[in-house]
């Protein structure tokens, strides 16, 4: 089964834009650094050529993860959502059931947008998982390091 990489039309634009760059401008700078590096000879001691050729592999790899990503790509319309379930592209506020403390917002979104530190959550992580399909008022639990932790669900918006 091919894994799926949902994601909304501006990741996927953003992602194209990448692939463009590194398929142009960036392949074209490597391939300058290692004719630049050929030049300073032996190359079995040429730390530059093997820096250059590091380089260039790892822009062939990003090159090939971006097309596996965007052949795979499952847009999402958010708008076509429903507002009262969570699924990817909503804001979620929810409530800590053990200490009571409402936290604050998070937007769920595809694995290939998450940022956890900006509060934007994966609908694949434990937290994601546990929130897909909820509305408000329903407790969830996550399987956490510290142990299970219960949360409410307090509103959802678009």
């Amino acid at each position: 089964m091919k894994k799926e990489y949902k994601m909304s039309q501006a990741r996927y634009q953003e992602l194209q834009e990448e692939q463009t760059y590194l398929k142009t401008v960036r392949e074209k700078e490597v391939a300058e650094l290692i004719k630049e590096a050929r030049g300073f000879g032996d190359l079995s001691e040429n730390s530059e050529y093997d820096e250059a050729k590091n380089e260039q592999g790892k822009l062939y790899s990003r090159i090939a993860e971006i097309e596996e990503i965007l052949d795979n790509a499952v847009i999402i319309d958010e708008s076509e959502m429903l507002s009262s379930t969570v699924s990817i592209g909503c804001r979620v506020t929810v409530m800590e059931l053990g200490s009571g403390k409402v936290l604050p917002e998070y937007k769920v979104v595809g694995s290939q947008e998450a940022d956890p530190m900006h509060r934007a959550i994966s609908e694949e992580s434990p937290f994601g998982k546990a929130l897909m399909g909820t509305k408000e008022g329903d407790e969830i639990s996550v399987e956490a390091p510290v142990g299970v932790i219960r949360y409410r669900v307090e509103k959802i918006e678009r």
